[in-house]
């Protein structure tokens, strides 16, 4: 790569940037995947917002609740009643869950600019990984990936199970550091599940995973959250693409509602405190 350049291109009345590098022989290419210049989200004149194929104003406005509005934009459909229900029962699940450290760095960012609020937002969303929240996207790909697996090479969950714990591999969606011997937000959700007959192949494959855990684990690993809430969205038709967006979103609520408290209550330096104290100072060799 010797140098680039970018231009822009009118396309449909509206423009997009394409950055080109040139490469050694003096050609351009482009890079990453190009895709059409379309949107199917929404688009806005003088005179109204439309949004999946609705105005916002007459048809969406005082017509749906946010976590109908949630699902029309990540889907492009309206939800079903089961759908919404769902949908409600899983942003409030994993909402909050005390100062985990997502409420403790945003609560400490905000300490050090209180009128930084989106930045103290963003801090907190930014430790959303695959240990603390992003676990319900790793969950959900290990439920369709095991369910791939039982089919094409007719294994059981025993033997997923099994073979987990001879490799020394972790189970996603299983254990949790402080709810033993269950996870009481994931068995509340599954046993609304099965009070409104929702038992779709994910439910059923987490309950058989849950089962086969139970019998050859070496030691309790109680099915937590993050396995319950991929497996009811799955049978519901959810994007798995979305998955890690449900505690995203519910976990933004939460973090609001931290930082407000930080307002009238500062503790975000308190916490910073403690931390150091609780680190001791070694010096290397």
């Amino acid at each position: 790569m010797s140098a680039h350049t970018i231009s822009a291109n009118a396309l449909d009345g509206a423009h997009c940037q394409t950055i080109l590098f040139c490469n050694q022989g003096g050609d351009f290419m482009k890079i990453g995947k190009q895709g059409r210049a379309v949107t199917s989200i929404s688009a806005a004149d003088p005179e109204s917002i439309t949004v999946r194929g609705f105005d916002l104003a007459t048809e969406l406005m005082g017509q749906i609740s946010f976590t109908e509005y949630f699902f029309l934009l990540t889907t492009g459909t309206k939800p079903t009643q089961e759908q919404r229900f769902f949908l409600d029962l899983l942003l409030v699940s994993i909402a909050e869950h005390g100062l985990v450290p997502t409420n403790q760095v945003a609560r400490m960012t905000h300490a050090a600019d209180p009128d930084f609020l989106h930045g103290a937002v963003a801090a907190g969303l930014l430790g959303c990984g695959k240990v603390i929240l992003g676990t319900t996207e790793v969950a959900g790909k290990f439920l369709i990936e095991t369910g791939k697996r039982i089919e094409a090479e007719g294994l059981s969950t025993d033997d997923i199970v099994a073979q987990a714990q001879e490799l020394g591999r972790r189970l996603p969606g299983f254990g949790h550091p402080l709810h033993k011997p269950i996870d009481p937000r994931a068995q509340r959700i599954l046993e609304l599940a099965a009070e409104r007959g929702l038992s779709g192949p994910y439910i059923r494959l987490a309950r058989s995973l849950e089962d086969s855990v139970n019998r050859i684990w070496r030691k309790p690993l109680p099915m937590n959250v993050s396995m319950a809430i991929p497996a009811v969205l799955l049978d519901l038709d959810f994007p798995p693409s979305v998955l890690k967006g449900i505690p995203i979103l519910a976990r933004t609520a939460s973090l609001l509602a931290h930082l407000a408290e930080e307002v009238d209550t500062p503790i975000g330096f308190v916490l910073a405190h403690h931390a150091e104290e609780a680190i001791s100072y070694e010096p290397g060799s």
